[in-house]
């Protein structure tokens, strides 16, 4: 098996269906990087008939352990950015209020603790939206605590939160930059 180089992306999936083909594509598209699949995103890739295809210098690590072993590596310096996108109100919810009782919700609470940068692609933005559900486009209307909950993730130190797909691209263009001025 060949060395793993470090440092690398991190890329959480969670269970929404919002732009998860774009952010599969978006995965697809970055060198070195470590996918951490929630049980739940494992359930939507079955949903949207997608598949986990990734460059060979990625890992993937699914939810299957109580205690989340695959965080110990944010600790050693695996990981120099975090992407959880696109992330669900669950998931948001859980990260404001320090829950982190999934892996995507513990790799988040993990990069906070270790001073890794996170880019989180909120789905519940707007108090009306169109998302893609697996029979096609579908009308949704987030609840308040939804996009209060968006809102306070935005306070956080070293989170850069996103609420379209293009703001998700022009914050991997701009850490890329970061990145590339650094090394």
């Amino acid at each position: 098996m060949a060395k793993v180089r470090t440092p690398r992306w991190g890329w959480a999936l969670t269970g929404s269906g919002h732009f998860f083909k774009e952010c599969l594509a978006m995965i697809r598209e970055l060198d070195e990087v470590d996918l951490f699949v929630s049980r739940a995103a494992d359930e939507v890739v079955r949903m949207y008939r997608q598949k986990l295809t990734l460059p060979k210098s990625s890992r993937i690590f699914r939810d299957t352990t109580a205690s989340a072993a695959p965080v110990g590596s944010f600790y050693y310096g695996v990981y120099h950015t975090l992407v959880v996108a696109p992330a669900t109100s669950n998931t948001v919810a859980k990260c404001v209020f320090g829950i982190s009782d999934t892996l995507a919700t513990n790799v988040f609470a993990q990069a906070g603790k270790c001073r890794v940068p996170a880019i989180v692609f909120a789905c519940d933005t707007a108090p009306e939206l169109e998302t893609e559900a697996p029979k096609g486009m579908v009308k949704v209307f987030p609840r308040r605590i939804d996009l209060e909950n968006t809102e306070r993730l935005k306070s956080f130190e070293a989170t850069a939160v996103v609420e379209q797909l293009s703001g998700l691209e022009q914050a991997l263009a701009r850490r890329k930059c970061e990145l590339a001025s650094h090394g």
